[in-house]
């Protein structure tokens, strides 16, 4: 999806695939309700880029 890949299950009904929160974030993407658009992170156009938090 938009040049990015992640490894990762899915539910498929029919002809629709629901992708969960995970490997959206994995892929570091982000969704656009007005636009009902699915697009990459303007922030890290060219690399998937992710957070981690240290447990304390």
């Amino acid at each position: 999806m938009l040049d990015r890949e992640c490894t990762t299950g899915a539910l498929v009904i029919g002809n629709q695939v629901l992708l969960g929160a995970i490997p959206m974030e994995d892929m570091d993407l982000i969704v656009e309700p007005a636009r009902l658009h699915v697009s990459v992170n303007p922030l890290s156009p060219n690399i998937p880029l992710s957070l981690a938090k240290g447990m304390k």
